[in-house]
């Protein structure tokens, strides 16, 4: 169907692209936090985030930086480090937001007074994840015919194409997000528990990406 435009075997890119996004990662989880802490347009600033660090990753992929760092161990490792840093800072931020009071509203519903910079924290969390960052080098050239002349076309298709799929999903879980924060608004103490597994996840991902070889 694109093979004119140096794209092959694309109905299996979707695929196998639908199974990625739909795994829960980071990413997606922070989207969910947002929307349910701080309402739907948090979670759009969140959901930007993602998708212009999808696109920075993208268009690295395309000039061979993200190759250049998968292939220099120091490097890489220096990003995957940094990247469960930031994992472990925002699990621990949300676990200790649970033991002030301050912060609550009168639903149970953890509430900052102040909002968080949401699209700053979703972009960091976006570029420092090495596992985004060997997606788009070992998953997208499989689908890229490189005896295309104009490439950068073929990467542009699939970008787009990963874009409005994480867009679908990412709106869902916005709208998930708001309609949580209505069922905990009675319910302090569900309120309290989704939060600090929030946070234990965010941890849980840390540990994952400091350990992995």
């Amino acid at each position: 169907m694109l093979e004119s435009f140096g794209v092959i075997n694309i109905w299996t890119y979707m695929v196998g692209l639908t199974m990625i996004i739909l795994a829960p990662g980071p990413n997606s989880l922070y989207v969910l936090k947002s929307s349910s802490s701080f309402g739907v347009k948090a979670g759009y600033k969140a959901a930007s985030g993602v998708l212009i660090g999808d696109a920075v990753l993208i268009l690295l992929s395309y000039l061979g930086v993200a190759s250049l760092i998968q292939t220099s161990p120091v490097l890489f490792t220096v990003i995957r480090y940094l990247g469960a840093a930031y994992l472990l800072y925002l699990g621990l931020k949300i676990l200790h937001s649970l033991l002030r009071k301050d912060g609550e509203d009168e639903s149970g519903v953890e509430r900052p007074k102040k909002s968080e910079h949401v699209f700053a924290k979703s972009l960091s969390l976006s570029l420092t994840n090495p596992k985004a960052i060997l997606f788009y080098v070992s998953f997208f050239i499989q689908f890229i015919d490189y005896t295309y002349d104009h490439t950068w076309i073929s990467y542009l298709i699939l970008a787009v194409i990963l874009e409005i799929f994480s867009i679908a999903y990412l709106s869902a879980l916005i709208f998930l997000g708001t309609s949580l924060t209505q069922m905990f608004k009675n319910n302090k103490r569900l309120a309290q528990l989704g939060n600090g597994l929030l946070g234990m996840f965010f941890m849980g991902f840390a540990a994952r990406l400091a350990s992995l070889s």
